[in-house]
């Protein structure tokens, strides 16, 4: 029989304290971003200057530039920052996921002893905590194209035949895939260690028999990776793939910063987030309607693509084998039922 101080014990709630340690985040969340979030919506049905409800004319003159030339504009902007979104996000999510990936794989082959692990994930993990302002700084300082003073890789880069001529130099700032081109490095040199991070975790997470009975069958590297590693990753990589989507459909910093003119984004890089930004904050005539309609507008994307991630990603294993478990439940019950409710 159980003593009073044991029934003490089981007595006690620790779900409570959980809710103690999660609740900051909620009165946060909803003082500072439930109301901006919800006023969004509302600004979305608004017209620009006068704050009347219009209906979904802010979402027609974005999709579908209804209206004068003034809308044609609007919506010709839109997409045209939805195509350099798409385009910024893609070119550094493909080398980022191929790096983190290989890198993750190679740190956590048991087979392997390589010295300093730590040191090298450390080193790589860095660039995730450096501030976009301070990178962008940096990049526009060795990318720097002008012609009487270069920036240090133009300076490393650039033909000089004669030493009476100028340095013809390479428009990494103001070229069109240039420009891209950097700022795909530089998401993806920011990124690629917070990634092998969590694919270092998914792949400690899977059991070591595995990796142990494919080595005594004589499976090759490739054969382990194949079959192994890259099925049971699965979830990870559905988590990175969404996350890293979330980010790059929202990606705001380093294109905004990364510019010559300090009162223009270059139009190679401005993406939807910029584009809102810059409609929301146009000190000649701002347009609140549009910059609402288009957030309200990549909120939807960005559910959607999610949703396919999941979709495309998820364990068919699994699935089936939960159909299977409740098809047999569900005819365990109709038998009992024709018992009486006794099983036999």
């Amino acid at each position: 029989m159980a003593s009073a101080a044991q029934r003490r014990i089981k007595a006690i709630s620790y779900a409570k304290y959980g809710y103690m340690f999660i609740a900051p985040f909620f009165l946060v969340y909803f003082f500072f971003q439930l109301w901006p979030l919800i006023n969004t919506f509302i600004l979305s049905f608004q017209a620009n200057k006068t704050g009347e409800f219009v209906g979904f004319d802010n979402y027609k003159t974005i999709l579908f530039a209804i209206g004068n030339r003034t809308a044609k504009n609007v919506s010709k902007n839109f997409f045209s920052a939805f195509g350099n979104t798409i385009i910024l996000w893609v070119g550094n999510f493909i080398p980022q996921i191929a790096l983190s990936l290989s890198l993750a794989v190679w740190f956590t082959d048991a087979n392997l002893k390589i010295p300093g692990t730590g040191f090298f994930k450390v080193v790589m993990y860095l660039p995730n905590i450096i501030t976009a302002a301070s990178v962008a700084v940096l990049f526009l300082q060795l990318c720097g194209e002008a012609e009487n003073a270069p920036g240090a890789i133009n300076l490393l880069l650039a033909k000089k035949d004669d030493a009476s001529q100028k340095y013809d130099t390479i428009k990494f700032i103001t070229g069109v895939w240039q420009s891209r081109g950097v700022v795909m490095f530089i998401q993806t040199w920011m990124w690629f260690g917070n990634t092998m991070i969590m694919l270092m975790s998914g792949i400690q997470g899977i059991n070591p028999s595995l990796f142990e009975a494919a080595s005594i069958d004589g499976a090759t590297s490739g054969q382990v990776f194949r079959k192994i590693t890259l099925p049971l990753l699965s979830p990870i990589l559905a988590y990175t793939l969404v996350t890293s989507m979330i980010g790059g459909l929202q990606m705001f910093d380093i294109p905004y910063l990364y510019h010559k003119d300090p009162n223009k984004v270059s139009d190679n890089l401005k993406t939807v987030a910029v584009y809102i930004y810059e409609y929301f904050h146009d000190q000649v005539d701002p347009k609140m309607g549009y910059a609402g309609a288009a957030s309200v507008i990549l909120f939807i994307v960005t559910l959607i693509l999610g949703c396919i991630a999941f979709y495309l990603t998820r364990d068919v294993d699994e699935i089936a084998k939960k159909k299977q478990r409740k098809k047999l439940a569900k005819q365990l019950k109709q038998q009992n039922k024709q018992f009486g409710g006794l099983s036999i």
